[in-house]
């Protein structure tokens, strides 16, 4: 199969695999195959099977990661070998150094069998066949109109089909506590930005881009001004948190902000802080970034301008561009005196190590490392004093409640672990037990499911040895879970300390047509508006721009212990494609459809995100064409 060139050498080894039955060329058998192609292939390899650059499309994540693109299936250049078996082992197994997954587990033998004399018959006759994708809906969806809410500033490179050439890069808007009045908004590019709700007048209140010197919003999708959050007494300290990318290549002088950018920031005292787990040497600083929490005081909240000073809390550092360190939240129920009050949880991706071969590939299992994680630490040092430590950077605390904090080698700021990229958060607040929330992750799978996760004290969630209810090799092959369901607890890449049996998630939907490429964030609707959402938990997929709710009641069963136990999802039908192809023409984008592209989305990525406001309604922001969206009627 002509897939990357790279690997001819190390798959032709494999020659000698037999194929359960010889391929069928029945017109049945043919006909299911090209009908599992188009579901499972199309996407990556064109319609035809004439490869990416030939059906006219790149996928913007291999194109910037420099990978080879998905090659033409009809032309005698089969890259990894041209028998039967050849064919079917790399279908079966995927390339996943060259982000072809696998579709062991997701189809059968003798489906596989079927999509090998498909792809046989590309060659001579690709049209002979033709068999429609089923098109059967669940007669349970429901219709919601979307209202135009708001249009952000264009801050993204309008010239490009890739996801860079996004109108927009907003992703969190959060209501400033108080009044209720105004929203905070963040862009990736670097502006943190203030909108007022009756005027619809927006301030730009920061802008990271002017004021940090390494500051960096480019190179993979979560980079820049990722995230901020309310410090619990807001209102009465002005105390706010954010979080920051920086880059560590080719970056000249300090990273202390610029003095004089923000002409009521006082700096004085600001001190920068060692990156956390940054290695003696870097082996390849092209890819390596730095992520920082920075603690902001505005002396006088209310006004759109920023006046008062800043510490940094927490600089970490990550050995690759994509899946970086990207939530930061606090317990919102959380009252002064409780365990958690002023603690923060941080949710961390695993920077691309689970697909790489090698001791990086474990990273989001051991123990000494941060990667594919949710952290838990004491942002202001004058709270919890008798009950944590201080860090090894003296400027925040652990509380000494952490799971592995007498664990000698283990990071102390583990809360769980064994995640891909839990890169958003939420809480549920059970109203009958008000004060033990719910914390949830919303966690972005690699080969077969995006899923979200109800985060425990301590809990091992299994990756990469584990993706939704499967197991995973190190070759990303997808199989059933063994009988002896248990993981080695991984201190390091060499030392274990014991077996655990993983916690498996409790939502989930396929990289499959219908479901998506990434989950986005979701929330438990809390407003008044909407009786049918009411119970219930809203999330979607970045690409696809796809809405689904679960019943929360389900999603809190699903945690039984059982793998094979999820909460039943049902889809909110919008024409949000619609709409945001039809605004991002209208707002000059530089192409006819959306930039970038994805395996299940196909050309044009929604690159959606969900919020919340204080009365529990909620929104969508679509960088696409940088709109935000209020939900409207639901039918």
């Amino acid at each position: 199969m002509s897939v990357y060139k790279s690997l001819l050498t190390s798959l032709a080894l494999f020659a000698t695999v037999i194929l359960p039955v010889q391929p069928q060329t029945s017109p049945e058998s043919l006909a299911e195959g090209k009908s599992l192609y188009d579901v499972n292939c199309a996407n990556c390899h064109g319609d035809a099977g004439e490869g990416a650059k030939k059906a006219g499309f790149e996928i913007s994540i291999i194109a910037e990661r420099g990978g080879i693109q998905p090659p033409d299936l009809t032309d005698s250049d089969w890259d990894h070998g041209s028998t039967d078996a050849e064919i079917f082992k790399v279908v079966k197994e995927g390339i996943p150094a060259g982000m072809m997954p696998s579709l062991n587990g997701r189809l059968s033998d003798s489906q596989i069998e079927n999509v090998v004399a498909y792809l046989r018959s590309l060659a001579s006759s690709p049209n002979d066949v033709n068999s429609p994708v089923s098109t059967a809906t669940d007669t349970s969806e429901i219709t919601l109109e979307l209202e135009d809410y708001f249009e952000m500033p264009i801050t993204g490179d309008m010239s490009t089909d890739r996801v860079s050439g996004v109108l927009a890069r907003g992703s969190i808007m959060i209501d400033e506590p108080g009044d209720k009045q105004r929203f905070f908004l963040n862009d990736l590019t670097g502006p943190l930005y203030i909108l007022d709700k009756q005027t619809k007048e927006l301030t730009t209140y920061l802008n990271f881009a002017g004021l940090f010197p390494n500051f960096t919003a480019g190179f993979g999708y979560a980079a820049g001004m990722l995230n901020f959050v309310f410090d619990p007494e807001y209102e009465q300290n002005g105390i706010f948190y954010t979080l920051h990318m920086e880059n560590v290549a080719d970056t000249e002088g300090s990273a202390t902000p610029k003095a004089g950018v923000v002409s009521g920031l006082n700096l004085e005292g600001y001190e920068l802080t060692e990156p956390i787990a940054k290695p003696e040497t870097v082996q390849d600083t092209r890819f390596a970034r730095e992520l920082v929490i920075v603690e902001w005081k505005d002396e006088e909240i209310g006004n759109t301008t920023f006046e008062g000073s800043a510490r940094e809390v927490f600089r970490l550092f990550v050995p690759g561009l994509f899946h970086p360190f990207n939530e930061i939240t606090f317990n919102p129920v959380a009252k002064a005196g409780d365990a958690d009050w002023r603690v923060m949880y941080l949710g961390i991706g695993d920077a691309g190590t689970g697909e790489r071969p090698g001791p990086m590939r474990m990273h989001a299992q051991r123990l000494d490392t941060y990667q594919g994680k949710v952290l838990r630490i004491i942002p202001m040092l004058n709270e919890h004093t008798t009950t944590s430590t201080i860090s090894e950077n003296g400027q925040y605390r652990i509380p000494n409640d952490n799971p592995f904090v007498s664990v000698e080698g283990a990071r102390k700021e583990i809360w769980a672990y064994g995640l891909r990229n839990p890169h958003r958060l939420t809480w549920y607040i059970d109203p009958d037990q008000p004060s033990d929330p719910v914390l949830l992750a919303f966690n972005i799978g690699l080969v077969s499911w995006e899923t979200v996760a109800i985060i425990k004290k301590g809990a091992n969630y299994g990756y990469p040895l584990r993706e939704g209810n499967l197991a995973m090799s190190e070759g990303n092959g997808m199989s059933p879970i063994p009988a002896d369901d248990t993981i080695p607890i991984l201190l390091s890449d060499t030392d274990t300390i014991g077996i655990v049996k993983p916690t498996y998630t409790v939502i989930k939907y396929p990289h499959a047509p219908g479901g998506g490429d990434a989950i986005a964030n979701g929330f438990v609707y809390t407003g008044t508006r909407h009786k049918a959402l009411q119970g219930t938990i809203v999330f979607g997929d970045i690409t696809t721009g796809h809405i689904w709710y679960a019943k929360i009641k389900d999603v809190l069963a699903a945690e039984d212990g059982d793998p094979q136990t999820f909460a039943p999802i049902i889809e909110l039908k919008t024409n949000l494609r619609e709409l945001s192809e039809e605004t991002y023409r209208k707002r000059g984008g530089g192409s006819e459809g959306l930039p970038g592209r994805g395996a299940i989305a196909g050309a044009g990525r929604l690159d959606i995100r969900l919020a919340q406001d204080s009365e529990g309604e909620l929104y969508v922001i679509t960088k696409g064409d940088g709109m935000i969206r209020k939900f409207g009627s639901i039918k």
